[in-house]
């Protein structure tokens, strides 16, 4: 299973940075360039409004149906039809509840034409990320992963073609950066409704509304913990642009740092993928997955801990770097942000063990928390403080939710983190930060700096012997017969 897990995660993230890191740093970072602060602060806070409401796109149906699918892949057949008329439903109560609050937040006919668009996209995104759920639970990692980045591919390639190709002899407005994701996210979807069709072999898309109504029960607990994240996670740039005065401004410089965090969470959301179906399916078996979860903590503590250092210490160099206004501005709220990186990181891996062992009473009760503190912690610091308020609510609240995941692992299912592994890792820490502190008193390049402090934490995991090269090296060397 370990084997399994690592040579498929190391596929997953490769694809994915290498399209998704030109996607942020190439197209969405110029596309910022272009319009400014202000055009794109209005996007962001639209396209973080209309992600609020996701819950009721999903209603936790993804989680609920990449657990059950894992545990026993034959439910794929009885499930899709159902599934696939309820999202319909609640499309329209999702496009009914944005229409409503936007007209209740005082949106105008600018926003809410840009909102219909980006509600097109909501709907096919969430979507396209429940038909990738059947295909992770068919154990189709491979194809999943290439799915994983399509959408975003196909984006660059349009874009590119607008920014750069002198197509339409226009300057670039955000209108067409969102109709470009229409029209990504719809060829995506086209293909993985294909896959799962003909590799899930369903013969049938019926609709049945017992079965319907014993889904919605099942899949609210999933639906509650969609919502609570989405809000935890969204509402900052969305109170930001409605409480300050140059609100989509804000919004904007904010955005520019946000954006960053939010591309680096893509590396823990895709150990999430592929761990949920493969915890489901251990514990479903009675089956001890702790071997996986410490491997899969370590793993994605290392990039974690790097984009961390490098961040803190270096975020004007990185956003004169990759921006051309308010550098000085979201310089400081990347530090504060990527402070609470590490955290964010853990958070998905605990929460995804806790979500395939149904502790989703736990789990709600967790998020929950976490969203309401960060809605006070907002609504107090975003008037005093501005965007570096915000910064600060959002990470006192990963700190805080971290640590309560890691309370309940212990007294939940009764496992701790070893002394032996706390002094190790406390080691590499240290160690790593003394280093690069160094090098950065002494005048050291910081691109060269950067690079050593990645070298430095993918190092220090093994020479302390929390990591062992010779079984990654054999998880690496496996014939490729016996992959999945």
């Amino acid at each position: 299973m370990k084997r399994i897990f690592f040579t498929n995660i190391l596929l997953l993230v490769i694809l994915n940075i290498a399209v998704k890191a030109f996607w942020v740093l190439g197209i969405d970072r110029t596309v910022q360039n272009i319009v400014g602060a202000e055009a794109y602060g209005f996007y962001f806070s639209l396209f973080s409004f209309s992600v609020l409401f996701n819950i009721f796109l999903d209603f936790g149906i993804t989680s609920y149906n990449n657990r059950k699918v894992a545990a026993d892949p034959g439910q794929l057949d009885l499930l899709m039809g159902n599934i696939f008329f309820i999202r319909l439903l609640f499309a329209v109560i999702y496009s009914i509840l944005v229409f409503s609050c936007a007209k209740l937040v005082g949106y105008g006919k600018d926003q809410m034409s840009l909102l219909i668009i980006l509600m097109i996209n909501q709907f096919l995104g969430s979507f396209i990320i429940y038909l990738r759920s059947n295909i992770a639970a068919l154990q189709m990692y491979r194809i999943d992963s290439f799915l994983s980045v399509t959408d975003r591919f196909l984006m660059i390639i349009i874009c590119s073609s607008l920014i750069w190709g002198g197509i339409t002899g226009k300057p670039f407005r955000i209108e067409w950066f969102v109709y470009s994701q229409t029209a990504a996210y719809g060829f995506t979807f086209v293909a993985a409704l294909l896959v799962v069709i003909f590799k899930g072999r369903i013969s049938r898309l019926g609709f049945n509304l017992k079965a319907s109504a014993s889904i919605l029960k099942d899949s609210a607990p999933f639906a509650l913990l969609s919502l609570f994240m989405a809000v935890y996670w969204r509402i900052d740039t969305v109170m930001l642009e409605r409480m300050l005065d140059d609100g989509a401004v804000m919004a904007g410089i904010y955005a520019q740092s946000f954006r960053l965090l939010d591309a680096a969470a893509m590396i823990p959301y895709l150990f999430a993928v592929i761990l949920l179906p493969m915890f489901s399916k251990l514990l479903s078996r009675n089956e001890d997955g702790m071997q996986i979860l410490k491997f899969s903590t370590i793993l994605v503590f290392i990039p974690a801990f790097a984009a961390t250092i490098i961040s803190v210490l270096y975020p004007g160099e990185i956003m004169d770097m990759l921006y051309v206004a308010h550098v000085n501005e979201s310089a400081k709220v990347l530090a504060i942000l990527f402070s609470g990186y590490i955290p964010v990181s853990i958070i998905y891996i605990f929460s995804t063990w806790f979500t395939a062992g149904g502790r989703m009473r736990l789990l709600n009760i967790i998020a929950a928390t976490g969203m309401i503190m960060n809605i006070v912690l907002n609504y107090v610091l975003i008037p005093a403080y501005g965007i570096t308020g915000s910064a600060i609510a959002s990470v006192a609240v990963q700190y805080i939710m971290c640590a309560a995941f890691i309370y309940k692992m212990y007294t939940v299912f009764g496992r701790h983190i070893s002394l032996t592994s706390i002094v190790r890792l406390g080691i590499c820490v240290v160690a790593t930060i003394l280093l690069v502190l160094v090098l950065k008193s002494v005048g050291i390049n910081w691109i060269i700096t950067s690079v050593i402090a990645v070298a430095l934490s993918a190092a220090f995991p093994f020479l302390t012997g929390l990591l062992n090269a010779g079984e990654l090296i054999s998880l690496l060397s496996v014939n490729d017969n016996q992959r999945h």
